[in-house]
């Protein structure tokens, strides 16, 4: 047989695989998502996500140090409150536990790790959406703006260094980014969630902000099946200001990703969530997959969609196997 051409030649030795590699994991690319509840005094295991914990003050200064020593670019901080009402009000209070997680936070690091804070209302509400309700119970996107450009002021006066707006409602990056040139915070970056569909995998991260979600969120996150309707938020979030746009979930919608990805001139960050991290570490339990290679693998076919930035759980883990 006269074979001239023979992939399998570049794929003989590791060394000869690392040197043709096209795609590659960096700790700087990644982001921990951190979960901070008002109160604690000691770390509290979330049970659908293992090795996920809800901080005190005390742990999440040792993991965001551990984050920042291994590389990691970022963290995004989610608050746990003690109390809720209606409107999300203790979201947009300067001591509100997501405000005092920033301030922690750059205390500990300055400006050696970038800090993300979760600007969205569904932690902080007694409903659980991600925005104020009308009378008719439905999620009243305007008057949600309003509270959106309350919370943004807090956040940005706190320290965050990006906010990242995941609550889906329309024209919140216009609003936020109005508010926050007004108040003078021409540097707060914007990260907007400008695909975010409505999952089956997010149901872990409920537990781990204590969610009292009543109903759903269809009529404001993306349907699964709309592709079309993706590229169409993802186009408007950039009109209106936003300087990185996520897609999340990660796994279920690479093809979206890869979409995103071509269509814009900003960097493009994908989540990969509490249901697709738990899905694998349970398996991995189960002595099904090996637990390293299905991560890497994961984070790799991520990035390889086009993904510029990779929220992941596993941050500083893939962090320290990427510096080994």
């Amino acid at each position: 047989m006269n074979l001239n051409e023979r992939p399998r030649r570049l794929r003989r030795t590791d060394g000869l695989r690392k040197l043709v590699r096209q795609v590659h994991l960096d700790p700087g690319n990644l982001i921990l998502p951190m979960f901070i509840r008002e109160g604690a005094t000691e770390p509290i295991a979330i049970g659908s996500m293992p090795g996920v914990m809800q901080h005190s003050q005390a742990s999440l200064a040792k993991a965001v140090n551990e984050a920042a020593d291994a590389g990691v670019g970022a963290v995004m901080l989610f608050g746990v409150p003690s109390t809720k009402d209606a409107n999300g009000d203790a979201a947009c209070a300067p001591n509100s536990i997501l405000s005092n997680a920033i301030r922690w936070t750059k205390a500990e690091l300055g400006d050696a790790m970038s800090v993300i804070a979760d600007l969205c209302l569904d932690e902080f509400t007694t409903h659980g959406h991600c925005g104020v309700l009308n009378e008719h119970g439905n999620v009243d996107n305007d008057a949600t703006l309003a509270q959106y450009q309350r919370m943004s002021l807090t956040l940005a006066e706190a320290g965050a260094d990006i906010l990242g707006l995941s609550g889906m409602m329309d024209g919140q990056v216009g609003a936020v980014r109005e508010a926050l040139e007004s108040a003078g915070s021409t540097d707060t970056i914007l990260l907007a969630y400008a695909a975010k569909f409505a999952s089956a995998f997010y149901g872990p991260f409920r537990d781990a902000v204590e969610s009292s979600l009543e109903g759903d969120r269809r009529s404001y996150q993306q349907d699964p099946a709309n592709v079309t309707e993706a590229i169409r938020e993802v186009r408007l979030d950039v009109a209106e200001g936003a300087d990185i746009v996520m897609v999340k979930p990660g796994l279920p919608y690479l093809d979206i990703i890869a979409r995103v990805a071509a269509e814009v001139d900003v960097p493009v960050a994908a989540y990969v969530v509490s249901g697709e991290s738990s899905m694998i570490e349970a398996a991995a339990a189960a002595g099904m997959i090996d637990r390293e290679r299905a991560i890497l693998e994961t984070l790799t076919s991520v990035k390889r969609a086009g993904a510029d930035i990779i929220a992941t759980y596993w941050a500083t883990e893939v962090a320290l196997l990427l510096n080994r």
